[in-house]
């Protein structure tokens, strides 16, 4: 009686396996990215222009401010489209308060866009 000699042959294996490598890394450099964000400069030769910044804070409480002002939530678009007409080159910060749900600050971010703001920037959580 003979007995077979059953042996998993493993080099089609890797040949797939390096195969999928070499797939995933040609296709991820080149799907984009969800999201522009604005980065930190480390170049201190341009002139940083006073005033041109504002800031917008939501409170835990959902509670609006813009700069230092309590404005309400039907409020901020008039604001912001107002903002742009006096500075069109401003840029808005966005800071939430870290407990609360991602849609309260995206619809800032949204409100901003819609008045014509394209400088957006997400500070930290309060």
């Amino acid at each position: 009686m003979s007995m077979t000699k059953s042996d998993i042959n493993m080099t089609p294996m890797i040949d797939i396996l390096l195969v999928l490598l070499v797939i995933f890394m040609i296709v991820t450099p080149l799907t984009s990215r969800g999201l522009n964000a604005l980065l930190p400069q480390l170049d201190n030769t341009t002139a940083r222009a006073v005033g041109n910044e504002v800031v917008v804070t939501i409170g835990h409480d959902r509670e609006i401010f813009l700069n230092r002002d309590l404005v309400s939530r039907a409020d901020l678009p008039l604001r912001l489209a107002a903002l742009v007409r006096l500075r069109p080159d401003a840029v808005v910060f966005i800071r939430g308060d870290k407990d609360l749900p991602f849609y309260a600050v995206a619809e800032v971010i949204d409100d901003a866009k819609g008045a014509g703001l394209s400088r957006i920037a997400i500070l930290g959580a309060l």
